[in-house]
């Protein structure tokens, strides 16, 4: 599951790419992440963190949001050539550094009832050619100042949801090919048909989609497997999950009482391995951009629930310094199946982009777990979770495991093996 270049174009229905359908599209996109996304409650406040080109969602978004009913809308806007204006120009002690100020108000935010919305568009290869071990000092700093807010994020204290924008940066790098304005558009469409918002009653297809999900979490919750097993080229893997875990999908309830879509796509679900019954080898089946950096064909193996050994033929620097971010960033916090026929997986596009690609296949991620998948936590505190098998980190960064080669078996606490998947599709009805 998952948790900038360039500057503003104008919100109107002119903007580049952005015309007639296209513009009633892009308002629908925004209607829905604040109605089905979030399901903002009247007299909440909502906080929105995105790129700057992603302007015109924005404004769609915060004026459906105080239809809704917020109190107030506050964005955080990212610029792609100011990042990279650190990479090249700021001094070397900069990248231990990161702004607990703000990051401690966004929790503080979370803390008082505030919605979050995070709106995705970035630039999937823009740290590629900057200094790793820079890359990977920044992300540590910032992964510790904003773990409180996702530690709210990831036990879903509040409603929150993540939608994308199609933005020159990102459409280039999927497109590299095509002029700019047809790259734009061709991922605008994709975005739209991900969403599931083509059709004349978005809500109601959202709302048939949640009970299919839902359908599917519940039977594997009548199960209650003990682990998970992989099997395919590069991989035979044995995934051991929580004691009570829980398995999700589609729309799930806040802890404050509101039900939302965190992902806007989904096609997944999901639950918490336990931290130390993950054993075996597994290779990944799509690139993983990681803040700026790809990193292609890993291949790992675990022992006794840690990743032992880990290469990539792409990006392998910047694996190995995300593994070492601290003790629980080479343990998995999730574990999530999707079929290969997923709406993305049919596209055939590659979005180097965590929100879409790992709806296209079966995955895992690498560090905290989400607490919410496991059952009767009230009154449980840290130790009590991890000894149920919860991975606790800075980092949750999903990867895709599945593919059309891939088999899946649920086993029993006897050690019988029963078919999930064959060949990437569901075998259970």
């Amino acid at each position: 599951m998952d948790i900038q270049h360039g500057t503003p174009t104008d919100a109107g229905t002119d903007a580049p790419g952005i015309g007639g359908r296209r513009a009633l599209l892009l308002d629908r996109l925004a209607e829905t992440a604040v109605r089905t996304g979030l399901n903002l409650r009247h007299g909440q406040e909502l906080v929105i963190t995105a790129p700057l080109d992603a302007v015109p969602l924005v404004r769609r978004i915060t004026e459906h949001a105080y239809k809704a009913g917020a109190s107030l809308v506050t964005t955080f806007f990212a610029d792609e050539e100011s990042r990279l204006a650190r990479f090249r120009f700021a001094p070397d002690a900069a990248f231990d550094y990161a702004p607990a100020w703000m990051a401690d108000g966004i929790a503080a935010a979370f803390r008082s009832g505030a919605a979050r919305m995070a709106i995705t568009g970035d630039d999937p290869a823009l740290l590629a050619e900057q200094d790793p071990e820079k890359v990977a000092r920044a992300n540590r700093a910032n992964a510790r100042v904003n773990r409180p807010a996702l530690e709210l994020i990831t036990s879903f204290a509040v409603n929150w949801n993540i939608v994308a924008c199609a933005t020159p940066s990102w459409a280039r790098t999927m497109f590299p090919g095509l002029p700019q304005a047809e790259a734009l558009d061709r991922l605008w469409d994709a975005i739209f048909s991900a969403s599931r918002i083509e059709g004349d009653d978005p809500v109601a297809d959202w709302n048939a989609h949640n009970a299919h999900l839902h359908a599917r979490a519940a039977l594997l919750n009548n199960k209650q497997y003990a682990a998970l097993r992989f099997a395919g080229p590069g991989t035979d893997l044995s995934v051991g999950l929580a004691d009570g875990h829980l398995w999700a999908g589609g729309s799930e309830q806040a802890a404050n009482g509101v039900v939302c879509n965190p992902n806007i796509p989904t096609e997944e679900v999901f639950t918490t391995p336990h931290r130390l019954r993950v054993e075996g080898t597994v290779r990944s089946t799509k690139p993983l951009s990681y803040q700026g950096t790809l990193i292609d064909d890993i291949q790992v193996r675990f022992q006794g629930g840690r990743i032992v050994d880990a290469t990539a033929a792409r990006g392998a620097e910047v694996l190995n310094r995300v593994l070492a971010t601290d003790e629980g960033s080479s343990r998995l916090g999730e574990v999530a199946l999707v079929p290969h026929s997923s709406p993305i997986s049919r596209s055939g596009l590659l979005f180097q982009n965590t929100l879409f690609d790992e709806n296209a296949a079966s995955h895992i991620a690498l560090g905290q777990a989400y607490t919410k998948c496991l059952s009767d936590t009230d009154g449980q505190d840290r130790a009590a979770l991890t000894a149920r098998g919860a991975n606790e980190s800075l980092i949750h960064i999903d990867w895709m495991i599945g593919s059309g080669q891939i088999d899946v078996d649920g086993v029993t606490a006897a050690g019988d093996a029963e078919p999930l998947m064959r060949s990437g599709e569901w075998v259970a009805a």
